[in-house]
This record gives C-alpha cells, structure tokens and sequence, in this order.
C-alpha cells in the first residue's frame, strides 16, 4: 500500500521496547530501531539497553563520557522507523484548529509553525522519509513503497556487492576515499560485507579464535627448541620477552607507517584498492567480527621480512634471535586477540576499559592518532597520543 510517512507510536510502545530482543531509543521525537547494532556498537550494547525505550540525545551529547562523532548519527538515520508525539504536540494538536496540520507526525510547514509559535520546536521530528530514503520530493513518498530501492542510495560503496572490485573501478579521488573509508558503517546483512564476492571469500574472514589456535602451539613448540639452545633459562626469559617488548613498537610502526600511510598513500587505483584491503576496510567496516584480526596466510607474509630481521640484528646466536621472533609472535597473537576483544567484548578490568575507551576514540574521533592498540607507550614517545577526558561516575 501507499506509504505516506512513517509510522506515529505511542510513549508506552516506545518504552516497552526495551531488551535485546527489540531495543528503540528516540532523540525528540524520532525513533530508532537500534537491536541490529546491539551488536556492532563500540562500546558494546549493554550501554544501548542501559537506555533502551528512553531518549538518547542528552547522553549522546555528553562530550566528558559519551561523545560521540558524525558517524553515531549516521547509524540511527537508518534506523528510523517513526515518530512518538510528545504531550506538548498533543497539546498543540488539541488546541489547533487544524490538528491535521500537525498530526500525524511529521507535521506540515503550517503544523510545524504552529507547534514553534506553542514552545513545541524541539519536538518537530528533524528527519522525514524523504530525507532518509533515496525519495527527492513529497510527490514520491505517494507511490507504492519498494524496500530495496526505496533505501537510502550509498554515496560510497554499496555494501550488499562485492567491495573491492567497487573501490577498483570506482575512481575515487584519494581526498574523497579517505573522508568516506573512516566514516564507519554498521553491515545489516549478515555476518559480513562481500569483498570478493567469489570463492576467495572465505580467505578474507578469520574468527577470532584461530589466532591463538594456529600460532600458540607452535609459539610453544619453538620457544622450546630455543630453550634449550640457550645457556639458561634466564636469558632465555629475557630474550623472549625482549621480542615481546619490541612487539609494541613494531604494532605502532605497521599501525601508523603502514596502515595509516595517509598522507603518502598514491593517489591511483593501486594504492587506494591496497590501502581498502591493508586496513581501509577495517576502518570503514569497524564491527565486521570476521575482518578484525589477520589472516594466517597474510600474516606469514608480513612476519617473514621480521623474521630476517631478528636474525640480522641478533646475528650471532639463532637460538637467541628465534626466541626474540617467538616473543614477538606471541605479542603479535595478543594484539589480535586484544583488538577483537575492544570491538566485541566488556572486560571488567580497568586498564582493558582505558584500551577500549582509547581506540574506539581513534575510530570515531581522529584516526590519525592513537595508534597504539595494546599500549599507549609509543603514541607517548612519538607525540600522538590521544587525549582522554576522564568519564564522569554517577554519584
């Protein structure tokens, strides 16, 4: 049937919407099915249903605890699914002559007038279907609805198609991919956005859980071999835990050097489809459980120059320099792991909170700081450490 605008709900409809089986919130009087992105929100979705059925703008706002960027909005804009109409526009309506103007919601030019002239502009919901579907006039909100093409149109990437053949052909200028890539998006269509759309798909995936799978078992069984290379079990300890130590710098450096090479990154096909596939659709896809950690067969790829590396620097003892690659491995298998845990999961511990608080930060806020995923030493030591504000406690 014809769709004219959408739906008007209740106060009590909106407040019974309250769990992870179907959560809305409402900013004036918009309201947002947000159950789907329970899932993907950075900060975890006990903090949605901790105000599920409630408004949402003034924590929204809340720049010490909850800022929140461009890209939060984004989000709710496509899951607007009606308005609720608060007492003072039940009022206007009331006293209106022509409540028709105002009710149902959103009301026309002479409603919304009229709800301003009553101290009810705060209420007059700020987005129409119009505005979040691909619709251009009034005249197309009177034909038959077609979800699929009704949907607002992606002035970027289409995500239900392969991306990478998108980015490749689709010409965009460095500045434009750069400003699109780090707005992240929430993928609505099952697990994971398609990359390849073809039987390399499954390669672009790995869970979480292979990492420590795959690589500590034979961690253990080369750090053994080094163990007993090596003089005593002393230096051994010190050399594996020097690798470890030098893990961080090396995250920080392939962080900021390789996977933020920004400024330097080729303003062509070729650099901004490797960019896309290094890191860029980490960026643009930040809660695809399946893209967060790395690859094993990609891994082995970036870990083989290091490798070299460590034998060259710790020349005189293979012993010595493979047991500072197996610290190193082994910090490398707790960064993914820790990664995916600040995207997915709440860690009652302190210092996990201030990573967490830390990178989604670096997500949402400013991506050309913060590099540092497990630690903040090196964003220290080389002057790109983001500012934290201290989130305030409720007394």
């Amino acid at each position: 049937m014809p769709s004219r605008m959408l739906p008007n709900l209740t106060s009590n409809e909106v407040a019974l919407n309250n769990s992870s089986r179907s959560c809305w919130v409402t900013i004036g009087s918009n309201v947002y099915d947000v159950t789907e992105f329970l899932d993907a929100h950075p900060g975890g979705g006990e903090l949605i249903l901790e105000h599920g059925g409630e408004d949402v703008e003034n924590i929204m706002q809340d720049e010490i605890s909850h800022a929140h960027s461009k890209e939060a909005y984004d989000v709710l804009n496509d899951n607007l699914i009606g308005f609720v109409a608060a007492d003072p526009v039940l009022q206007t309506a009331v006293e209106s002559h022509r409540p028709q103007d105002i009710l149902p919601l959103p009301p026309n030019e002479t409603g919304a007038e009229e709800l301003r002239a009553n101290d009810a502009a705060d209420f007059i919901p700020t987005h129409t279907a119009i505005e979040t579907t691909s619709m251009r006039n009034t005249e197309d909100l009177l034909r038959d609805t077609d979800a699929p093409k009704d949907h607002r149109k992606p002035k970027f990437l289409d995500l239900d198609k392969p991306l990478l053949m998108q980015v490749w052909n689709g010409n965009f200028p460095k500045d434009f991919y750069l400003e699109e890539v780090h707005h992240g998006q929430s993928y609505k269509g099952g697990e994971s956005a398609p990359l390849f759309g073809n039987f390399l798909e499954p390669l672009s995936k790995t869970a979480w859980w292979v990492i420590p799978l795959v690589w500590w078992p034979q961690v253990a069984w080369v750090s053994w071999i080094t163990y007993e290379g090596i003089p005593s079990g002393f230096q051994f300890t010190a050399y594996w835990l020097t690798g470890l130590f030098l893990w961080t710098l090396v995250e920080y450096v392939m962080h900021r050097g390789l996977f933020h090479v920004d400024k330097y990154l080729p303003d062509n096909r070729v650099g901004i489809t490797a960019h896309f596939l290094l890191h860029g659709i980490h960026h643009y896809l930040p809660m695809d459980r399946y893209r967060l950690v790395m690859p094993p067969t990609l891994f082995v790829v970036l870990a083989a120059p290091f490798y070299e590396l460590a034998h060259t620097i710790f020349y005189w003892d293979w012993y010595v320099a493979t047991a500072v690659f197996c610290g190193g491995i082994f910090g490398y298998t707790l960064y993914d792991c820790t990664h995916y845990f600040i995207h997915h999961k709440q860690i009652p511990l302190e210092y996990f909170s201030q990573l967490k608080s830390y990178h989604i930060k670096h997500h949402w806020t400013d991506h050309e700081n913060g590099f540092g995923v497990t630690s903040r030493l090196w964003d220290r030591v080389f002057g790109t450490e983001l500012a934290m504000s201290k989130p305030v406690k409720a007394s």
